[in-house]
Order: C-alpha cells, then structure tokens, then sequence
C-alpha cells in the first residue's frame, strides 16, 4: 500500500494506511461514552486523532496499543477548529509481515548522530582553555547515549530523533563562525556554552529510543532545563575542580540563555558570549521553524501560519531558479 504521509492529508479523504502513534488514552466524553484520543504521525508531521465509537470488548485491544507502536488505520480526515484530525474507523498494530521500515515513521535530524557527535566531540577536546575542556568533555562523554537519539523538546524546534545533537551542532558551526568575525569573543567559553546550554533537556523530557516524547518528566515540570543544568554544572565543576569564576560564567550563559524572566531566564546575559549564546539558539530555533514551515508550501504561496513565530504565515518564493 503507497504510505500517505501526513503532509498529504486531504480534507473529505477516506484511506487506510500506516502510521506510528504518538501519543494514546482511553478518555470519557461529555456523553459518558469512553473514545479514543491519539496522536498519529510519521517522518512529515503529526495529526490528532479520534475513535468515538468503542465497540464492546475492543478496550483490551486498544489498552494493548502504546505510544510508539506502528499501527495500520482505517479512517477518515476531517477539520476540527481549522485543524486537520482524522476520524478513525478502525485500528490495530502493525505486524512484521505488514512489511514497514521505521524510517518512515521517525521524523530525525538529517546527519548521523555519531557523525554530529564527533563534531561537537572534536570541538570540546580541541579548545586550549584545559578548565572548559575538561568540563565540555565530560558533558559530552557522560551523555553520550542519551544524545545519540534524544530530541530538543517535546514539539515545536528539533523535536526529531538526535534533535538535540543537531541544534547544538549548527549553533556551534555559526558560533565559530561568530568568533573569527568577533575576535574579542573568548572561542572555548562560546564552545562550552552551546555545548551545556540545553544538556539538561535529556532529564527535562521523557524521550523513547525513537525521538519520541511523551511530555516532561517530575523534575523537569518541577524544575526545567535551566535551573536542572545550573546545578548540574554546579556539581560537575566542584567535582573537577573548575575555577569559581569560570564555574558561575558558564552557569549564568545557562541562566541567561533564554533572555527573558517570561521564557524562563531570571537573569539577562552579563557578558559578551552569554549575549551571543542566547542569539545562537534562537536564530537556530527560528530557522529550524520557518524551514519546516516552508517545507510545506508551494512556490509562490505562503504557509500556514506558525505560531511560534508570532502566527506568521511565511512566503516561498516562487520566481528564483534552483
């Protein structure tokens, strides 16, 4: 059966087909019938789902489905609120002779996550400051597992297989770049920021060995990925013996890196790298955004508005040659 991907839906469409499930739960609606609420996705995007009618005696097979599983649809696309969701038929899990590929269901950063690694690896062990490098090294060595797959957040910006590996990647390759035109930029404390600035999201977020994030864990809802890195580097330097000074610049650039009290940042950036840190991440968050916005549009027509960016709805151009 040709796969039909997310981007592909259409309004009045009725299909059957694959996908993977992001999100499941048996709910009680108004009616006091129960209904199924799910998330369905693959590599292109995500949908909201829902099976109103259970049938007597399915609720165990339906318990049975969990978020991650593959599972093949019999369903219908509708518009609820302006939103596409699906009206789902029918459901069951996928079996191996169904024939699919995981690819297809896993939305994932475009490069190798070991090659990624190395990259960000072979940055930290190459800088000349021997306090940073040994505490951007251990960083990395102690989540090395964890990054191999785990996503930046739980929607929204890099939230793909190794997502998390792929931002800190494009934020260090421009932060470098940054660097030789600032030259007054002190290189090995702009590294180690990128590098420790989002570490703490592995703990901030529950994540599958897929990418996929069912929501945050205790602490993270407690405490989030700010607070969590302070007082991991905190801990980390005192056990490596980081000088005080540096130990507190590289938590304040953690601090400081969402800018503003509201985004979760008690404190502005105090110095030159922090400040670029903080321009680093969102300049990467806001491409990341409008790319995946724009992957969707034709030549000439305009997105669906993106709220994360301020619900504009942004052009693809039309008129330049490829």
């Amino acid at each position: 059966m040709k796969q039909i991907f997310v981007e592909e839906l259409r309004q009045g469409e009725t299909f059957m087909d694959f996908f993977m499930v992001k999100m499941i739960g048996l709910k009680m609606g108004a009616n006091r019938k129960m209904y199924l609420d799910l998330k369905l996705g693959d590599k292109t995007g995500e949908v909201n789902s829902k099976k109103w009618d259970i049938a007597e005696g399915e609720t165990e097979l339906l318990n049975d489905i969990k978020e991650g599983d593959l599972v093949k649809v019999k369903a219908s696309v509708t518009d609820w609120q302006n939103q596409t969701q699906l009206r789902v038929a029918k459901i069951r899990k996928a079996v191996e002779t169904d024939g699919l590929q995981l690819v297809d269901f896993i939305k994932a950063a475009p490069e190798k996550p070991a090659d990624m690694y190395d990259y960000i690896y072979n940055a930290a062990s190459s800088m000349s400051d021997g306090e940073l490098r040994k505490l951007a090294v251990k960083v990395l060595e102690e989540n090395k597992e964890k990054l191999m797959y785990y996503p930046a957040a739980t929607r929204n910006h890099h939230a793909e297989y190794a997502g998390l590996l792929w931002h800190m990647k494009r934020m260090l390759m421009t932060g470098v770049k940054v660097c030789e035109v600032y030259g007054e930029l002190n290189r090995d404390l702009v590294i180690t920021g990128v590098i420790v600035h989002d570490m703490q999201k592995i703990n901030e977020i529950m994540s599958d060995r897929n990418g996929v994030s069912p929501g945050y864990s205790f602490e993270g809802q407690m405490l989030g990925h700010i607070v969590m890195g302070v007082k991991y580097i905190d801990r980390l330097s005192e056990q490596l013996g980081i000088s005080r000074e540096k130990a507190l610049m590289v938590e304040h650039m953690i601090l400081s890196h969402h800018y503003e009290p509201e985004f979760g940042s008690p404190k502005k950036p105090l110095f030159p790298e922090a400040e670029v840190l903080h321009y680093l991440d969102i300049m990467d968050a806001r491409m990341f955004d409008m790319f995946e916005a724009l992957g969707g549009a034709k030549p000439g027509e305009f997105s669906e508005r993106v709220w994360t960016l301020e619900n504009r709805c942004l052009y693809k151009p039309g008129s330049f040659e490829e």
